[in-house]
This record gives C-alpha cells, sequence and structure tokens, in this order.
C-alpha cells in the first residue's frame, strides 16, 4: 500500500488535496454528495470541474474510526483505483492505494 495523495478537511466538510501517481497528478476536492438511496455514494470527488470519482463513509471494525473508501475511474485509466482516505496523526488525510 502506497501513499498516493494528502488532503486537508474544511469545516465545511470538504476535503482539498493533491492526488499523484507515476501517471497521474491533480489537485482534487472531496464533496459531501446527498444520497438517493443506500448505496449511493457520501462523498464525489473531482477535479478541475470533472467527477472522477466516489467515496463512502466506513468505520475501522477493531478502532471504529471513520474512513472513507474511495473508487476513482476514469476513461485514461486501465482500471479503477480503489483507495482509502484516513487522518493521520498530525491532521492531515491520507490517501492510500490498495489493490
Amino acid at each position: 500500500m502506497a501513499q498516493i495523495g494528502s488532503f486537508t478537511r474544511g469545516e465545511n466538510g470538504i476535503y482539498t488535496g493533491e492526488i499523484r501517481t507515476l501517471t497521474l497528478r491533480v489537485k482534487a476536492s472531496i464533496r459531501p454528495s446527498a444520497r438517493d438511496h443506500d448505496k449511493s455514494p457520501d462523498h464525489r470527488v473531482v477535479a478541475n470541474g470533472v467527477e472522477f470519482g466516489a467515496a463512502w463513509t466506513r468505520a475501522a471494525r477493531e478502532t471504529g474510526a471513520e474512513y472513507l473508501s474511495l473508487k476513482l475511474d476514469d476513461p485514461s485509466f486501465p482500471a479503477p483505483i480503489y483507495a482509502t482516505l484516513s487522518q493521520g496523526d498530525d491532521g492531515e488525510h491520507k490517501l492510500i492505494w490498495s489493490r
């Protein structure tokens, strides 16, 4: 697992930061979203005015700490990117890629 981004959370609940991989470097925001049904995402991931991902609020089994489970996708990606956004010790939120 590798860190592919870092975000800060504003008082309005919007996370702002940057996503970085070998082929991607983009400033992005993760914004709360109205849910239409139980499977709808809690947040939408936006960069340059284009939505390219969604996030669901989850809780860790052991600690109960909340984190976001993200799915990022774009026609230029060979496959979707799955990641988690969790708060680090310094208050910064770390985006960790997983496969």
